[in-house]
C-alpha cells in the first residue's frame, strides 16, 4: 500500500479510560508537528454514525414493520439485533471507516489513532455474543483488506470497577450483564496473548498519569524504531517496557 503513517488502536471494556488516553496521545503527536487523525468505531464516518446508532441503541420503534404493532395499534418493544446481523453491521462500518478515513490518512503520513477497531468485534461478538471467533475474524479481515494497527493498547480493568466510572446512561452494549462483560474482558486478554508483538496490556486501574506514562514510553520506542522516526523520549527519561 506504500503507507508511511502509523496506525494505533485503543481497546478495552467500557469505562477503562480509552478516550482520555487517546486525547493524551493526540496532544503528544501534534506537539511534534505531525498530523494526527483521531477516530472511533463504530461511528467514524457518516455511514458509521447511522450504524453506531443502531448498534448501541437498537432499532427505533417507529422503524419497525407495521405488522409488528401490538393489537391495539401500539408499537411493540424494539427487538435486539441478531448476532449475525450485528457482526455484518460492524463489518460494514469498518470497511467504510478504513476506505474513507484510515487509509487516506496513513497514505498522507499521518498518525491514526482509533478508539476501538476489529479487536472489539472479536471480543464483544465472539467472546461476549458467543459467535465463532474464526467467522468474526475472517469477516473483519475481509472488510479491512487485512489492515491491522501497528500497536494496540489494551486498557485492562475489572468490568465491575470500570462500569462504576461511567458518567452517562448505559447504551445497549454497556447494559449487558456481568457475565457478558467478564467474557468480553477475558476475550480481550486472550487476543493480547495471541499477538504479543502488537498488543500492550496496561493496568487501567492505575492513575491516569501512570497509564499515560506507560503509553507514551512505548509509543516513543516504536516511533524511534521506524525509518522516518521524528519523536524523542522526554528529556532525562528512559523508555520502559510495559508488557505484563
Amino acid at each position: 500500500m506504500g503507507m508511511q503513517g502509523m496506525f494505533v488502536s485503543f481497546e478495552g471494556v467500557d469505562g477503562v479510560g480509552k478516550t482520555t488516553q487517546v486525547e493524551r496521545l493526540r496532544a503528544h503527536v501534534e506537539a511534534q508537528g505531525r498530523e494526527c487523525v483521531v477516530t472511533r468505531e463504530p461511528g467514524g464516518t457518516a455511514l458509521g454514525v447511522a450504524i453506531r446508532r443502531m448498534l448501541l441503541h437498537g432499532v427505533a420503534s417507529d422503524a419497525r414493520p407495521q405488522a409488528e404493532q401490538t393489537g391495539d395499534g401500539r408499537q411493540s418493544e424494539p427487538a435486539d439485533i441478531a448476532p449475525r446481523a450485528e457482526a455484518l453491521l460492524f463489518a460494514a462500518d469498518r470497511a467504510q471507516h478504513v476506505a474513507e478515513v484510515i487509509l487516506p490518512a496513513l497514505e498522507r503520513g499521518a498518525v491514526v489513532i482509533t478508539d476501538r477497531y476489529l479487536d472489539s468485534s472479536l471480543a464483544y461478538q465472539a467472546g461476549g455474543r458467543e459467535l465463532t471467533l474464526k467467522d468474526i475474524r475472517d469477516l473483519s479481515m475481509w472488510a479491512t483488506n487485512g489492515l491491522l494497527p501497528e500497536r494496540t493498547y489494551l486498557l485492562d480493568m475489572d468490568p465491575a470497577a470500570s462500569h462504576a466510572r461511567l458518567q452517562h446512561g448505559e447504551d445497549r452494549m454497556e447494559s449487558a450483564d456481568d457475565d457478558f462483560q467478564n467474557r468480553t474482558r477475558d476475550a480481550f486478554l486472550e487476543l493480547a496473548k495471541a499477538e504479543p508483538e502488537r498488543f500492550r496490556v496496561i493496568d487501567a486501574s492505575r492513575s491516569i498519569e501512570e497509564v499515560w506514562r506507560l503509553i507514551e514510553g512505548d509509543f516513543v520506542a516504536i516511533d524511534h524504531s521506524r525509518p522516518d522516526w521524528q519523536l524523542t523520549a522526554p528529556a532525562g527519561e528512559s523508555v520502559e517496557g510495559i508488557a505484563r
